[in-house]
């Protein structure tokens, strides 16, 4: 088959398969996809976002699909082009996003020698879906690859008659269910995209549920707020006797310490590839549980009394100027229908020891690149989620060091849908995240700062001037004002705050917070 009809029974494919979006990066071997992609898109049929970067490219279709829950490809030209996919691809495969990478080839005949733009780049994402031909088309993450030969363009009128399927991704068979008996003394861990399943189990078997912002459970009445803190601190956490636990759970080491143990039942909704820790003979893996009978109330009401001690005596801490004040504000501005997208390291973190449960049905959305938790990509993740998604207000939660590495996931070319999304960084001009950590300690202070904190100065408001994206100062205290303005496109809004009292302040919160639970 010619590229060109290659093309032509691509789109034919993607369309029948309920693929809505696509993202291109521009190059010459791709050229007929490119045109066919151009032509759906006239035509209505797949909207189609053009990206320069090819990293970001993917990080853009990434967000796509981790919002929509649909099949979104991103397309590239051979060589180089090709590697630059592989940090989305591992975050897709590492998060089960249905991503879909569709690389052109030279033909096979000129691998192995010095044909310009030609590697070997079959099979290049390990552990991701390998195919070569259009009809082999999987739910993802998967790699087409497709070797296109001259003439690479033809005219054409281009005709896909396609029959859309509306295939959604999801799960695609009925789960065999295990039921529990109410006896033992459990919690409900909720990792990210453990979604609603956890929360139900939680409430109707009267369970406390640990969920992490990101886990699409972290409402309702059963969900804690500083429930690490309790697991550090509260005796309650000595008295677990089983844990039921669903999606990813990576954000804290208390939780992963939970997961870990081997003197108590543990129960996974999932495999060991979403389990974080190597499983021993105490850990079992299901596709779905339920409960059977009822559950001890005073059992929950202790969680509950324990988190509200340990909540007031964070906030008896937190003066209006703290990064956790910002991750606050930040939490209640997220409006019923909102998405907010929030950025590895801190940020994420700080969310989760203050952000108050949402009241259940009012359809917010928080999403985080979890799989491999990374920096990379975030701003173009969020950007396509935003795309992705009708929301009654869209923002982005990162801190400086995410936003720079990141940064031209901005540089979107004119006329390119572009979403109402507002971008808050939390500048602490570089990784605090490490003084909390052992090498924030005193005794490694003589090489912390270039080696940990990486500072870089850089300035953000004339980046931003330089990508053509609206910029704003804000203090802490008029974060929440600036928050509810409206949004007309892409904006930042850059916050300062404190590093160097990180270290004393996390330290502050924790003996606060044990002195509360073990007066």
């Amino acid at each position: 088959m010619s590229a060109t009809g290659t093309a032509q029974e691509l789109i034919r494919a993607l369309v029948g398969k309920g693929v809505t979006d696509a993202v291109l990066s521009p190059g010459s071997r791709s050229g007929p996809l490119a045109l066919a992609f151009a032509a759906a898109d006239e035509q209505g049929l797949i909207r189609l976002h053009v990206r320069v970067d090819e990293r970001e490219a993917g990080f853009l279709a990434l967000g796509l699909a981790k919002a929509s829950r649909r099949l979104v490809p991103v397309i590239t030209t051979s060589g180089t082009a090709v590697a630059n996919l592989h940090p989305a691809m591992l975050e897709a495969l590492h998060a089960r996003v249905p991503l879909l990478a569709i690389t052109a080839d030279r033909p096979a005949r000129l691998r192995g020698t010095g044909a310009n733009q030609t590697t070997d780049q079959r099979a290049i994402f390990p552990g991701v879906s390998f195919i070569e031909r259009v009809e082999q088309l999987v739910e993802g993450p998967a790699h087409l690859n497709l070797e296109l030969d001259e003439p690479l363009i033809e005219p054409i009128e281009w005709e896909f008659a396609p029959e859309r399927s509306g295939t959604a991704f999801g799960w695609s068979e009925e789960a065999e269910t295990e039921h529990l008996d109410p006896g033992p003394r459990t919690v409900v861990v909720a990792g990210d995209d453990a979604r609603q399943p956890a929360r139900i189990l939680a409430r109707d078997a009267g369970w406390p549920l640990l969920a992490e912002p990101s886990s699409g459970s972290r409402n309702g009445d059963e969900a804690l707020v500083a429930y690490r803190m309790l697991l550090q601190h509260s005796p309650l956490a000595e008295q677990i006797e089983r844990v039921v636990s669903f999606g990813h759970a990576t954000l804290s080491r208390p939780v992963t310490q939970l997961l870990s143990r081997t003197d108590i039942e543990i129960i996974h909704v999932g495999t060991q590839e979403t389990f974080p820790a190597p499983a021993g003979p105490n850990v079992r893996f299901v596709e779905s549980v339920d409960h059977d009978g009822t559950t001890d109330p005073e059992w929950l009401a202790a969680w509950h009394a324990a988190d509200a001690t340990a909540t007031a005596a964070i906030d008896a801490l937190l003066d209006g100027t703290t990064p956790y004040d910002v991750a606050r504000t930040i939490n209640a501005a997220v409006p019923p229908e909102g998405l907010l997208f929030v950025g590895s390291s801190n940020p994420i973190r700080d969310l989760d020891l203050v952000a108050r449960p949402y009241p259940v049905g009012e359809r917010r959305l928080i999403i985080a690149n979890r799989g491999l938790a990374g920096i990379d990509g975030v701003l173009s993740s969020a950007i396509g989620a935003a795309l992705a998604r009708t929301s009654s207000r869209s923002i982005a939660y990162v801190g400086d060091l995410t936003f720079l590495h990141g940064s031209n996931g901005l540089l979107i070319g004119p006329g390119e849908p572009r979403p109402d999304l507002t971008i808050v960084v939390a500048n602490d001009d570089g990784g605090s995240i490490f003084s909390t950590l052992e090498q924030g300690a005193p005794e490694y202070a003589s090489t912390f700062e270039r080696v940990y904190a990486t500072p870089t100065g850089a300035d953000i408001a004339a980046m931003c001037q330089a990508y053509g994206v609206p910029h704003r100062h804000v203090e802490p205290a008029g974060l929440a004002a600036a928050l509810y303005d409206d949004v007309v496109g892409i904006r930042v809004l850059e916050v300062p705050v404190d590093r160097d009292g990180r270290r004393d302040l996390t330290a502050r919160i924790g003996a606060a917070v044990r002195a509360a639970l073990r007066p």
